[in-house]
Formats: structure tokens, C-alpha cells, sequence
């Protein structure tokens, strides 16, 4: 008598193994989107904050070259930097030296009512005597 040996040949993945299969795929293709949408922010976020130091910048260059002697005080405005309009705040405070006046720009989002500040840089003023 001969005896047959019967071999189950598996050809292929169970409906259990395909779902698993299809769930880890999806969890991993979330976290990619994730963080590719993470990353889309980020870079808008990085361009709106580099175009508020230029404006802050602008603003001490401006009053540097003119040679500015501006009275103590706050003053607004705005600013419109590649397409991008953006406010700007001038504080100009005493400093123990009468001859210089210190100057803090702020640079903020009109979207955000200006609550949010982006930018902000310091610099002196200088009176300089005109003969």
C-alpha cells in the first residue's frame, strides 16, 4: 500500500493577513501626509517671518541714512514686502545719553489684528550737530 502524502499548498495571503497589511499601510501613509503638511506650514510660516525682518530692517536703514532725529513716541504704519502687507510699530525712547534715542521696530500681521509680533529689532539713533 502506498500512502499519498497530502500537501496543502497555501498559494496567496488570508483576507486577516491582507487587512493588517492594509492598516499598517495606511497609519504609515497618515504620518507621511502629516508631516508633509507640517511641513508646508512651516515654510509658509518661515517666509512671513523673513519678510518681517526685512521690514524691520528697512525701517532702521531708513532712519539711519536720513540721519532721523525723531521725537519720543509710537509710531504705525505699514508695509507691503512681495506681495505681503505687514504693519509695523516705531517705539522711540530716551536713553541716559541726550544724544541718542533708542528705536524698537515691530513688524506683525494685519490678519492677526497685529496682536502677534513677528519681527522685532532694536537699534540708536544718533543727533548729529548740522553746521
Amino acid at each position: 500500500m502506498r500512502h499519498t502524502k497530502h500537501v496543502n499548498n497555501k498559494a496567496g495571503f488570508t483576507l486577516l493577513e491582507t487587512l493588517v497589511a492594509l492598516a499598517i499601510l495606511a497609519i504609515a501613509l497618515a504620518a507621511v501626509l502629516r508631516a508633509t503638511g507640517a511641513a508646508t506650514n512651516h515654510a509658509g510660516d518661515m517666509r512671513i517671518r523673513v519678510l518681517a525682518d526685512w521690514v524691520a530692517q528697512n525701517r532702521l536703514a531708513l532712519h539711519a541714512a536720513r540721519g532721523d532725529w525723531i521725537q519720543v513716541g509710537i509710531e504705525n504704519g505699514e508695509e507691503t514686502q512681495a506681495g505681503v502687507r505687514l504693519l509695523w510699530k516705531e517705539e522711540i525712547i530716551n536713553t541716559p545719553n541726550p544724544a541718542f534715542r533708542r528705536i524698537e521696530v515691530s513688524v506683525s500681521d494685519p490678519a492677526e489684528n497685529g496682536d502677534h509680533v513677528l519681527r522685532q529689532l532694536s537699534g540708536y539713533l544718533v543727533q548729529v550737530s548740522r553746521k
